[in-house]
């Protein structure tokens, strides 16, 4: 996808549309929870920032994918979880609290974590002299993108309660429909080069994408973490901001080709995100008919 006025103009916007719905469902008492919730919470902080980010890297390297697209792949692995996972986790029968919580600590750590990783993967896997470093002028930006219009969004939360629940789920609405319209975009405008690497680039971002649901469910459950909150940390992991990492392939970044990974995951984890939640509710209907004996 080439940048024109169009990409520079209404990415910044439509990511701030999607981020001030984000704040019109937090509340102060969403990051107090935290405390509530130590243990998964934990859990999921570290499965978000250590474990996918080393997982990523590993698949990244073992597939062989060209320098920019296993950037854009990695940039992916970064971003926080989307709005979209709390959706996700209600219709699975999650720990949607828990999700909000981590959507909300995650878009801040990730402020800072995340250009810690892109800067390495771009040290990484391109030469020094042919990658544009993320400057500290585009770091500013993200975070006036990201969290001017979540606090905006929470204010107006706080001031007017009645009027916030009122804009929720059109704003929710309007994000889902601005998220298909930057994937459809990508796609139409990048055609030929998704059909010329989507036999390198689909196969990896799929294994990604299940991984991170996988990694996200069966971590904390094998750490004895109820599986309510599992299963939110499997849509929190799962579920990435793609709008946001397409944001930064393509404004801060200027890289068409790294915007591809990020736009094909995000078609593809509507689907997964969809089957991981019947998958793991099915295991609920035996054991729900047990005790009703």
């Amino acid at each position: 996808m080439q940048q024109s006025l169009a990409t520079e103009i209404f990415l910044p916007v439509a990511l701030g549309i999607i981020m001030l719905g984000l704040g019109l469902s937090l509340t102060l008492e969403d990051f107090r929870r935290v405390a509530r919730y130590p243990k998964a919470m934990t859990i999921a902080l570290v499965c978000q920032m250590l474990i996918l980010p080393a997982l990523c890297f590993a698949l990244v390297k073992f597939s062989g994918l060209e320098p920019a697209l296993a950037v854009g792949l990695m940039l992916l692995a970064a971003s926080p979880g989307g709005a979209t996972a709390n959706l996700y986790s209600h219709l699975s029968k999650g720990d949607v609290a828990l999700n909000i919580s981590l959507t909300a600590i995650n878009s801040v750590l990730t402020l800072f974590t995340l250009p810690l990783i892109v800067n390495f993967s771009l040290d990484y896997f391109m030469d020094s002299g042919q990658y544009v470093p993320m400057q500290f002028k585009k770091v500013v930006e993200v975070f006036a993108i990201v969290l001017l219009p979540v606090s905006i969004g929470m204010i107006v939360k706080n001031r007017f309660p009645s009027f916030a629940q009122k804009m929720d789920k059109p704003v929710k609405i309007a994000s889902a429909i601005i998220l298909v319209i930057i994937i459809v975009s990508v796609v139409i405008r990048e055609k030929q080069v998704l059909a010329d690497y989507f036999t390198t680039l689909g196969l990896p971002v799929l294994l990604f994408n299940v991984l991170s649901m996988a990694v996200g469910y069966f971590i904390p459950r094998m750490l004895k973490v109820e599986k309510k909150q599992a299963i939110a940390i499997g849509m929190e992991i799962g579920i990435h901001n793609g709008t946001l990492a397409i944001f930064i392939a393509l404004s801060v970044l200027n890289n068409s080709a790294m915007s591809l990974p990020p736009a094909i995951y995000s078609l593809l984890m509507f689907f997964t995100a969809a089957i991981f939640g019947y998958l793991v509710n099915i295991q609920r209907q035996p054991n729900a008919a047990l005790n009703g004996k």
